[in-house]
């Protein structure tokens, strides 16, 4: 009888503890990172990289640091402005693990946020190939990539406006009590996995950084990864939501996070309208399932 308690009340379940040790692991986590005091110190943080960078490279266009740091030390200050953003992203990066938890498609939203944001990014790096001070003649092709990408940037974060306004938590809407808890333990656990992927590629490229080894593309790298981590999170949700509707709609939004991915390894121009396209696909799907499936849901 009090094995038959102990298995209904899941406390001899090794899933179950499971469960429960990936969720006292994550909240505290997620709570530090969220806090206003932790991001303050990170927006501080911030300002104090970036004037450290533009000093660095002032000291190296000088001939005042030694040869070693010369050698992996920029000399263009625009360097600075990507060193910046690259740090912008890999914050956000951060947040966006912390957000898969709550829901498939807010997740989908983070990862269209640090697309437009990557997009950003690319019109800063181009600045790289401008004389100081700035000018124009001669970069004719820069100036049109610059162009490509900050327009790419602003189409994608007016339609993640649009995301964001429509966009509905269905994905804990028809799950309740332990069958809800189990659910977002789950995608906690995967969450867990992907900070320590996501740490472990920063801390090998770093390592090929300093030791003048070829660095691989960090983003594209763990894009890819999040392409199989949404796998896995629609597997999981299917577990839990397993209507055809909610399989669609999460597969859906698993085929967005791969034209993400297309996007940041594609030439330009060519990023820049599937990027696009990749938010307008998220925008539709989100439309179709709020019209013709959510009052089934509910």
């Amino acid at each position: 009888m009090a094995q038959f308690q102990c298995q209904q009340n899941n406390r001899c379940n090794p899933m179950y503890t499971a469960y429960k040790v990936a969720t006292y692991l994550f909240d505290p986590l997620h709570h530090w990172w969220e806090s206003d005091a932790t991001q303050r110190k990170v927006a501080g943080l911030l300002v104090l990289f970036f004037l450290g960078a533009m000093a660095t490279i002032e000291m190296n266009r000088q001939g005042l640091l030694p040869a070693s740091m010369a050698a992996i030390t920029p000399k263009s200050h625009y360097m600075a402005i990507n060193l910046a953003f690259t740090l912008v992203l890999i914050l956000e990066v951060v947040s966006l693990i912390f957000t898969l938890p709550c829901s498939i498609s807010k997740a989908v939203g983070k990862q269209f946020e640090i697309l437009a944001l990557i997009m950003l990014r690319s019109s800063f790096k181009e600045l790289v190939n401008f004389p100081e001070p700035i000018r124009v003649t001669g970069q004719e092709a820069a100036l049109y990539h610059i162009v490509s990408d900050g327009t790419a940037a602003l189409i994608i974060f007016a339609l993640l406006g649009l995301y964001m306004r429509i966009r509905r938590d269905t994905d804990e809407d028809t799950t309740k009590g332990v069958v809800l808890f189990k659910f977002v333990a789950a995608k906690k656990i995967v969450a867990l996995l992907l900070l320590v992927a996501f740490a472990g590629m920063g801390i090998l490229n770093s390592w090929l950084f300093f030791h003048g080894h070829h660095e691989f593309d960090f983003f594209q790298a763990f894009y890819t990864v999040l392409i199989f981590s949404d796998i896995l999170l629609v597997l999981i949700a299917q577990r839990y939501l397993p209507a055809f509707n909610a399989v669609f709609r999460n597969s859906g939004f698993a085929l967005a996070t791969l034209f993400i991915r297309l996007a940041l390894t594609a030439p330009p121009y060519y990023n820049a309208a599937i990027g696009i396209g990749a938010a307008l696909f998220a925008v539709l799907l989100t439309l179709t399932y709020n019209c013709f499936f959510t009052s089934r849901n509910q």
